[in-house]
């Protein structure tokens, strides 16, 4: 059986397709719904709700706060270089990376042997280096490949 967050997940997703990719919940009625902490929604949201992984989110406190949640299809933007040089950055995470792989692989803009080829390229036993270099390095050589896949 899978675990509370992985339902709320699948909730939300439900609801995200079902509105062509923009909801606006409260919070509050949503914790109600699944008989759960309104902290269980947030835990829901940064992690499995993030830029990394093609969502927008903005939040309201107060009164039960709402939530906007916006699923961005990266084919929306003219500029895929500067998306991809913005979400990346200097430095990056291999879990971020990895998200990011894994959006662009779910919307079909890469394979998925791409993205296998990808992630093998930026792991941390790929990126032999100093810890402290490793996620400059990585964001260099992620944003390179990208900006050659995609062109």
């Amino acid at each position: 059986m899978p675990g509370l967050s992985n339902i709320i997940e699948a909730f939300i997703k439900e609801l995200l397709e079902e509105a062509n990719g923009s909801i606006e919940i409260q919070r509050n009625e949503l914790a109600e719904y699944f008989d759960c902490a309104p902290s269980q929604i947030n835990y829901v949201l940064t992690t499995r709700f993030t830029p990394y992984k093609g969502y927008y989110i903005e939040s309201k406190r107060g009164g039960g706060g709402y939530i906007k949640i916006i699923k961005v299809s990266i084919d929306d933007y003219e500029d895929i270089n500067n998306i991809i040089v913005n979400a990346i950055g200097d430095s990056i995470t291999k879990g971020k990376a990895y998200d990011i792989i894994d959006t662009l692989k779910d919307e079909k803009i890469i394979t998925k042997r791409e993205s296998d080829i990808i992630k093998a390229s930026i792991s941390d036993r790929a990126l032999n280096c100093e810890n402290n270099m490793r996620n400059s390095i990585r964001a260099d050589i992620l944003k390179n490949i990208l900006l050659i896949l995609l062109k």
